[in-house]
């Protein structure tokens, strides 16, 4: 369903004040209202990808059909599961707006088929096992500050039994711009609504991280970044980056380096390490 996208100077009584200007991004603080203002309602496309994993799938597709905001295009990619998941997913057939089971070449072949195949004029990835916060984060969501290039929030982690753990190490930024990721991702995917005409393909290069090089790339287009002050997703832990983590690290720090350079990037991460070492020794976990 096709969402309201007019005139961009509408709903600015929303905006309570612009705090930085800064690498050609805007940033606002906001006063969050609870329905969408009536001309700003778009049409969000939301790709989950599943291979497999059929004690959780369905929780995932629950937070998202769930959801009270009305305008939302679900897509569904599944990698050809054989363990059950896809008779769960046919019996949310009526909720999904587009299924595809077939082999895929991995975890960003998917996202691709997904981002090609979504309509609306903003996309969020919500793979498998992860979930939207509450009925009512979508609304939420767009109904902070209209017409923005991307929507963020904070991501709480969970366990497999969808026990909280609080929230992610990585603070989400009181301002979000490209060079936020410097000293780690602060943002997870499932915490980010970009517009669609400001991404591009994920980069299968990465096998494991060209979520966060997908990230940045749209991050240096944006023009207008809204932080939602809100809890938007809840991340499952241990993923594939977890089980292969040195490799995930090795990518991370490639892109870091690609957009910060090497030798700051150097830099960057000792501070990462020190933050990681006194955050485990507090907590005694990573909560990444």
């Amino acid at each position: 369903m096709p969402g309201k996208n007019t005139n961009p100077i509408s709903g600015v009584n929303t905006l309570k004040n612009i705090h930085s200007h800064r690498n050609g991004n805007t940033h606002l603080q906001l006063m969050t209202h609870d329905t969408p203002t009536p001309d700003f309602l778009p049409t969000l496309s939301v790709i989950t990808i599943v291979y497999n994993n059929v004690q959780d799938i369905e929780r995932t597709i629950q937070s998202v059909v769930q959801q009270i905001y009305p305008h939302i295009e679900y897509i569904i990619i599944d990698g050809a599961s054989t363990d059950g998941t896809l008779q769960v997913l046919e019996s949310y057939r009526k909720h999904i707006h587009q299924l595809i089971s077939e082999p895929d070449e991995g975890i960003y072949d998917a996202m691709n088929k997904g981002l090609r195949l979504a309509k609306g004029d903003y996309v969020l990835f919500m793979n498998s096992g992860d979930e939207i916060y509450a009925s009512d984060t979508v609304s939420k969501v767009f109904s902070s500050i209209p017409f923005a290039d991307i929507y963020y929030g904070e991501t709480e982690m969970i366990d497999q039994k969808g026990k909280s753990l609080g929230k992610r190490r990585h603070h989400a930024p009181r301002s979000f711009t490209w060079k936020s990721f410097k000293y780690g991702m602060s943002i997870s995917h499932q915490a980010i609504y970009i517009k669609k005409s400001i991404t591009t393909p994920f980069d299968r290069a990465y096998e494991l991280s060209a979520d966060i090089d997908w990230i940045l790339a749209a991050a240096k287009k944006a023009r207008l970044i809204v932080n939602t002050h809100q809890f938007v997703a809840k991340y499952l832990v241990g993923g594939m980056s977890k089980k292969r983590h040195r490799q995930s690290l090795q990518e991370r720090f490639q892109i870091f380096s690609k957009y910060y350079g090497f030798i700051p990037n150097v830099f960057n991460h000792v501070i990462i390490a020190i933050n990681l070492v006194w955050y485990y020794l507090w907590h005694g976990r990573t909560n990444d």
